[in-house]
């Protein structure tokens, strides 16, 4: 198998490498004056399993770009299978027509990826999981839920321990958390306005003297963290945590989550790190490499890869 990556988190790519005892192919990703995108590979790929690894996450246009330009580089060098491991699949949030007159981006980011001649599709956490039926090709959903578990059962004392969904979409993703580590659940009904704007409305469950963890797939500006923790903290919790996947943590969010009620937001690193997040004492981030290369390996091998969630 051969490991090739675009520059949206060569980090996490390194550390995936290291943990499959491989080193990245080499390859030119570069742009133009005119910041046109140029794909060069410097080794021979033909007959080979490639993985492309590339998250879409900001500028996901660019990142996105860097992906299909990959994709048929290795198609045109007759690479024998091409698979792209995407940590973060951007465009997910855009998952159906919410109003009159929108795209389905995800579906059309999907097809995109499939076009570029990408022969089946690695991912993590998913916001939805039916985003999965937007591919015509093999797709895995991959799960941080052992990674976090482990985490918790290192930093955090079980026995006061509340896993709280921040809305009633992510009840699944924190329920699985709440099972692994075997504690209680509580959940908060959440309403939007608008996009980007949350406000709580109440607390479904007794929080009381808990230290409560709040679980997502996604933290964008931080506010529905913040009006959480806040809501949490007035109905008597202890103190309030949050373990999230994907760190979007669009403009001043840092700021914003530094100066918050949060004792600690846990941040699995399928975006890159930017220099907002490693200056807020707050934030703390774990790595997923070993999920993600143990996951490439079995494919390579043709064994399962959900057996990894059991």
């Amino acid at each position: 198998m051969k490991l090739v990556t675009g520059n949206s988190n060569r980090a996490l790519a390194e550390a995936i490498a290291n943990h499959l005892n491989l080193s990245l192919t080499d390859c030119t990703v570069k742009r133009f004056a005119d910041q046109e995108i140029h794909v060069q590979l410097h080794e021979n790929v033909r007959g080979e399993d490639v993985y492309v690894l590339q998250s879409t996450s900001a500028p996901a246009d660019g990142n996105l770009m860097e992906l299909l330009l990959l994709a048929d580089t290795l198609r045109r060098s007759s690479a024998r299978r091409i698979t792209a491991v995407i940590p973060y699949f951007g465009y997910a949030r855009q998952d159906r027509r919410a109003t009159g007159r929108t795209p389905i981006s995800a579906k059309l980011v999907a097809n995109m990826i499939a076009a570029a001649g990408v022969n089946r599709v690695i991912t993590l956490d998913l916001h939805t999981d039916q985003i999965q039926g937007f591919f015509d090709i093999p797709t895995d959903n991959l799960y941080s839920a052992p990674v976090m578990t482990r985490d918790i059962e290192q930093h955090y004392d079980i026995e006061n321990l509340m896993v709280v969904s921040p809305d009633v979409g992510g009840v699944a993703r924190a329920r699985a958390i709440a099972k692994r580590i075997g504690t209680d659940l509580a959940i908060v009904d959440k309403r939007r306005p608008r996009a980007g704007v949350s406000e709580v409305m109440n607390i479904i469950g007794d929080v009381s003297g808990k230290r409560c963890l709040l679980v997502d797939d996604i933290v964008d500006s931080g506010g529905t963290l913040i009006n959480a923790a806040e809501a949490l903290l007035m109905s008597g919790a202890k103190d309030v945590s949050a373990y999230i996947t994907h760190g979007v943590l669009s403009e001043g969010a840092c700021e914003r989550i530094g100066a918050s009620q949060l004792k600690e937001l846990v941040v699995i690193d399928s975006i890159h790190e930017t220099e907002a997040q490693r200056e807020t004492p707050n934030i703390r981030r774990i790595t997923i490499a070993p999920l993600i290369g143990e996951a490439l390996a079995r494919t390579a091998r043709e064994q399962s890869v959900s057996s990894l969630f059991n």
